[in-house]
């Protein structure tokens, strides 16, 4: 696993956005970036650095995974048929930590590739811990028996910050998940706008 350098307040304050729609985030209160220079009056983007910070935010986002997985994930998504953007959104929700988030057994995308790597988590009945794993339509994603009553589970169930998105089906009384449907953009329930067609133009340059 990568190892994560910046806190994911620093990511949004650097990104000017509360990407993940947090309460507790900085840019609730500041605006400007991390820094001594932070305060500076920011010069407009070029096509580049527009480009550039759409790929950042969406990587950030699904836990700051590194450049190489990114990479590859968008080298699968021109390779399939049609909107290699849409494409994008769909390999990344379909990550196995991206699902533990979404079904709210879990406060943040980072927690979950914690609880994933300690072995928390069961597909289909068996153990998996690794938070990249691709999960398929029809799959269920359980948190094992022992880790139900963890402090971490139970307050993830209690945020009212976000709901579960209608392409995973959840029972909350077994926490138990299912992926029913590979999802299209617009089901995708982002904090912040998120411009995937800016990523694929980034890579395609």
């Amino acid at each position: 696993m990568t190892k994560r350098m910046e806190s994911k307040y620093k990511i949004d304050r650097r990104m000017g956005e509360n990407i993940w729609g947090r309460p507790k985030s900085p840019v609730n209160r500041r605006e400007y970036g991390p820094g001594q220079h932070g305060q500076r009056r920011k010069s407009k983007l070029s096509d580049y650095g527009v480009q550039l910070k759409a790929k950042q935010k969406l990587r950030f986002y699904y836990g700051n995974i590194s450049e190489r997985q990114f990479r590859g994930i968008y080298d699968e998504a021109i390779r399939m048929k049609g909107d290699s953007g849409a494409h994008m959104i769909g390999l990344l929700e379909r990550r196995l930590d991206a699902i533990v988030f979404r079904a709210k057994f879990v406060p943040t995308v980072f927690a979950a590739r914690q609880f994933i790597n300690h072995g928390h988590i069961l597909v289909n009945g068996k153990r998996v811990n690794i938070a990249s794993y691709r999960v398929k339509v029809g799959d269920v994603i359980e948190v094992k028996e022992k880790s139900k009553q963890l402090a971490l589970v139970i307050e993830a169930q209690a945020l009212a910050e976000r709901d579960v998105p209608d392409y995973i089906e959840v029972d909350g009384a077994k926490l138990t998940a299912k992926f029913v449907r590979i999802p299209a953009y617009s089901d995708v329930p982002y904090a912040v706008q998120m411009e995937p067609h800016l990523v694929v133009e980034y890579y395609s340059r």
